[in-house]
């Protein structure tokens, strides 16, 4: 995500970090040529006057512009769901970092001695957002996930093809552990477990909105259409405002490629491009708060933007 304050002035045209410039560049220069060749040539194509008027531009560009606004406000939708998915796990994270404490009594006396069950639970929980992140993203979590972990879970965890999922089966087996040895009530308990299947329910609704895209046929006629559009302006132009063609045009396809290419990068908000939802961040926070709560002392910094990108 980047986080910057809004440019002023000559910098506002001229920051690239954020923009989408970079990836519709090069259709933008093919649509700009292309539009000073019209130009020269008074819209000739191999000796043949080619004559369109505005009417028909008119005519596409109305809808064009309305369904492109549609599909980014549903790309956007998604975006901010998942961002509403996750802010509500850092909710859930602390309420159960404070339950655990709060609600599971200490360890009964005379039995065998083992890792504090609580601690142990709340060490799960970072190492379970830690993990969905990696989960959304294809990616490989193992550097931050199996030093949370005691080694014979991590091994058994590495075998689940849902590993956040493992993660709350074994929380589950905890709790259960705790209700059996007398450390909590069984509706305190249920509390708990109202907690931890809210956690469950944020990360199958970031499962639905990451397998789930916006269907690809929609995607397909807007992209022929602005391309299109964008293709055949000039002609339109070029007998109205002559040598103004290619500056209009350049703006034109700027704006439609631009609303196209930001709708498919907003459309699945766990990737790791410069828009995306800043994931790492947020686990970092869940991270810092959570260990806080157990009192340790070795507690990681909050990440900061690089080149105003949050990740």
């Amino acid at each position: 995500m980047i986080v910057r304050k809004r440019p002023s002035g000559l910098r506002l045209f001229l920051t690239m970090r954020g923009s989408v410039l970079s990836q519709i560049w090069k259709s933008l220069l093919v649509t700009t040529v292309l539009a000073i060749i019209v130009t020269f040539s008074h819209g000739a194509l191999l000796h043949h006057k080619i004559i369109l008027t505005t009417i028909p531009f008119t005519l596409i560009g109305l809808p064009l512009a309305i369904f492109l606004g549609f599909r980014n406000n549903s790309a956007y939708d998604r975006y901010w769901e998942g961002r509403k998915l996750w802010g509500d796990l850092v909710l859930r994270s602390r309420n159960l970092a404070r339950q655990c404490l709060s609600l599971i009594g200490p360890e009964p006396a005379g039995g065998v001695r083992q890792a504090d069950i609580r601690r142990q639970m709340i060490y799960r929980a970072i190492a379970y957002v830690h993990a969905l992140r990696h989960h959304l993203r294809d990616s490989d979590g193992a550097a931050e996930v199996k030093p949370l972990l005691p080694a014979a879970e991590w091994r058994r965890m590495t075998k689940a093809t849902n590993k956040p999922h493992y993660l709350m089966e074994r929380m589950g087996e905890d709790l259960r552990l705790c209700l059996q040895q007398g450390r909590i009530d069984s509706v305190l308990m249920a509390s708990i477990d109202a907690t931890l299947s809210s956690m469950v329910a944020a990360s199958a609704a970031c499962e639905r909105i990451k397998n789930t895209p916006i269907p690809f046929s929609y995607t397909l006629l807007l992209h022929r259409t602005a391309y299109l559009y964008c293709f055949l302006l000039p002609f339109g132009l070029v007998d109205s405002i002559g040598y103004m063609t290619p500056l209009v045009v350049s703006i034109v396809a700027y704006t439609f490629f631009g609303l196209d290419a930001l709708g498919d990068e907003i459309e699945e908000p766990f990737g790791v491009s410069a828009n995306d939802l800043p994931l790492e961040a947020i686990c970092r926070g869940i991270e810092i708060n959570l260990r806080e709560s157990l009192g340790d002392k070795d507690v990681p910094q909050p990440c900061t933007p690089v080149d105003y990108h949050l990740s």
